[in-house]
Parts: structure tokens; sequence; C-alpha cells
């Protein structure tokens, strides 16, 4: 079940995979891992706050975890404004 969800992200089918992901979260919790890809699969649809949340928690179970690089990045993103693309 664990590859499950990587054949689902290749055919395109990420609702798909972030259901299997849920599903195995459930059952392993502590699973930086886990965290991680589902992060990453809800920063692809758009779902910025979800994603810098499940890299957040990646990030406290394992702090050497890729996850802490990417919610670094996360929050560089989210901390861009610049008032001149929006107002020209």
């Amino acid at each position: 079940m664990a590859q499950d969800y990587r054949i689902l992200i290749s055919e395109g089918k990420i609702e798909a995979a972030l259901s299997v992901l849920d599903d195995l979260i459930k059952l392993s919790p502590d699973d930086d891992r886990l965290l991680f890809e589902r992060g990453k699969l809800r920063w692809r649809i758009g779902d910025r706050a979800g994603a810098t949340g499940d890299y957040a928690k990646a990030s406290m179970i394992n702090p050497e975890s890729p996850a802490a690089k990417a919610l670094e990045q996360a929050r560089d993103i989210a901390d861009f404004f610049n008032p001149d693309l929006y107002n020209p």
C-alpha cells in the first residue's frame, strides 16, 4: 500500500494519492516521510497552508527531514510581498 500513492502520482491521480497518504498517516502519524510527501502534493495542488502544516509537522518529528528545507522555502514564499507587482 505504501507504494500505491507513488503509482497514483505517476498516473496524475493526485487526489487519490492524497487519500492514500491520509490513510497511511493515520496509521503512522509520526512518519515524517509520509508527511513530507503529502506536503509536496498539497503544494502541487495549491494548498499552501496544508503543505506548510505538513512540512512543519515533519520537521518537528525529524529536524533533518527534507521537509525542514521545504518549510523554510514555503515561509519565504509566503513572506514575499511586493506591492509594485499588484499596484503598477
